[in-house]
């Protein structure tokens, strides 16, 4: 595609995000998710308009009922006419690349509403992953105007631990029925949580749940934010009033204490340097080649801090090589 073309596109999808059209809004997303070239200046243009979304991470072992418990959110936020988005962070299906749980079946009558944009993710096999993708899009729809924007993660893999590191609240969902209950919760889940929801509490072993939840949090050093933990039936909208509310009191706080501002700060670091591990791997990739030299590095019986070490030097003595 001519640059001419490539701008006139770029301008097309800029336009049609102001505007929060669902089109360019999903072609600007599969773009990012695709690693398409274009996605720097489409984040670059963005970037000085975001900041003002309420970014919520919903997270929590499959099965816990997130999904119910985000279309719950969203319609309580509708009838305050906020705008949200919504971001469903899925495995990739090895088979088709697309989400899994990409159909969001409990969440139909939500599509229909112009006030709400729903997105499942998923990594395509794109360098950077889930992590980079998804925090791409929260950037696009933060700057579309989207007064809060929902992340869903699986709750698995360290993929999804970055995504919830990188918003402004972390709700971390568990139910009774799971055996050891805390244990389905993935360390580094537990030391970021905000808020902790057991759901589906109508269930024998909801009360053993928040016990053992309130064991763990009393063994966690001291920190400024008290995360409380609610009892949800998402299914019946039980709780929810309350979550929410749970939601704006931490989002409160993190306003009053400078928490944001550090979280945001924390936030940027972490992107960038994930860009970096990126870009270092792509030019050792062109310019020596990586399997190759691993696999010549195995061969010799090389250990992996030298093999590192010459390959990271070839990086430094070619800085033409990955300045572009």
């Amino acid at each position: 595609m001519s640059a001419a073309r490539r701008r006139l596109g770029l301008e097309e999808l800029l336009s049609g995000i102001a505007g929060r059209q669902t089109r360019a809004l999903a072609r600007s997303i599969s773009l990012i998710e695709d690693g398409d070239p274009l996605r720097r200046e489409l984040i670059g243009r963005l970037y000085p308009q975001t900041g003002r979304a309420r970014v919520i991470g919903i997270t929590g072992p499959p099965g816990a009922g997130k999904s119910t418990i985000v279309d719950r959110l969203a319609h309580l936020l509708r009838k305050e006419d906020q705008l949200v988005g919504i971001l469903a962070v899925d495995p990739t299906s090895p088979f088709t690349g697309g989400a899994i749980l990409g159909d969001r079946i409990r969440m139909q009558d939500l599509y229909t509403d112009p006030g709400v944009y729903i997105r499942s993710m998923a990594t395509r096999g794109a360098m950077g992953g889930l992590a980079r993708a998804t925090l791409d899009a929260v950037d696009l729809l933060d700057a579309a105007g989207f007064d809060w924007i929902l992340v869903e993660t699986v709750g698995v893999g360290q993929d999804e631990v970055d995504v919830v590191r990188c918003v402004d609240s972390v709700v971390v969902v568990t139910l009774p029925g799971l055996g050891d209950d805390i244990q389905a919760i993935k360390a580094g889940i537990m030391e970021i949580a905000d808020l902790f929801v057991v759901n589906k509490a109508d269930r024998d072993g909801s009360e053993r749940t928040v016990r053992d939840l309130e064991m763990v949090l009393s063994l966690v050093e001291s920190r400024a934010w008290d995360p409380p933990i609610l009892k949800t039936v998402a299914s019946r909208g039980e709780g929810l009033a309350q979550l929410l509310a749970d939601v704006r009191r931490h989002q409160e706080w993190l306003h009053e204490s400078g928490a944001l501002e550090l979280r945001r700060r924390s936030r940027l670091r972490l992107r960038v340097e994930n860009l970096l591990k990126e870009r270092v791997l792509l030019a050792v990739d062109e310019l020596v080649g990586l399997q190759p030299a691993l696999d010549a590095a195995f061969a010799a019986q090389e250990d992996p801090y030298v093999v590192a070490e010459r390959l990271f030097g070839a990086v430094k003595s070619s800085p033409s090589e990955v300045s572009g």
